[in-house]
């Protein structure tokens, strides 16, 4: 199972420290989602990071940074909504139904499934799936290897997430808090 951790959404003075001890204690990926902070902001906190860890970032909100700091991939949402002509890199996408997901894992390496439960980080962003939809989806298949839980996970409840054959969890709420 993949362990992903998303970033706050503003860049701080703490951030490049925050992700190197995330990857260094077991986080397999970061997300860099910062829509509260310019490009340049961004591009300052990947600066500070060596190599070895900027090949483990997924970033969202400015894929121009992608092949400039040599990253692991470009995140696909409403705020980024298609890959620059010619990339071949790594594609991850945000869903929000199942629906989606059967429409776009082919064209992933992953997709985030959200909100699995109420979010710890967005107040009032509650559980868009009932136990008995997900359990149905992963007894379809819908829900697998390429799937990622995100929205109110918690180290508590990745053995039941594990359980539905979900790929991986990604959390900031269960981090950052």
């Amino acid at each position: 199972m993949i362990h992903i951790a998303i970033t706050t959404p503003k860049v701080t003075d703490d951030d490049a420290a925050i992700i190197e001890r995330l990857l260094d204690g077991g986080i397999d990926i970061i997300h860099l989602r910062k829509p509260e902070s310019s490009v340049e902001e961004c591009r300052r906190l990947l600066l500070q990071l060596d190599a070895r860890y900027r090949s483990k970032i997924v970033v969202h909100n400015y894929p121009e940074l992608y092949s400039e700091f040599s990253l692991k991939g470009i995140h696909i949402n409403r705020n980024v909504s298609s890959f620059p002509d010619g990339y071949n890199g790594f594609r991850s996408r945000s869903c929000h139904t199942l629906e989606e997901i059967v429409r776009y894992k082919a064209a992933y390496d992953y997709l985030f499934l959200s909100p699995i439960f109420d979010s710890i980080s967005k107040h009032g962003y509650r559980s868009g799936f009932s136990e008995e939809e997900l359990r149905h989806a992963s007894n379809k298949g819908i829900i697998d290897h390429k799937v990622i839980a995100l929205g109110g996970v918690t180290p508590d409840r990745i053995g039941y997430l594990e359980s539905l054959n979900f790929g991986g969890v990604a959390m900031m709420g269960a981090i950052y808090k």
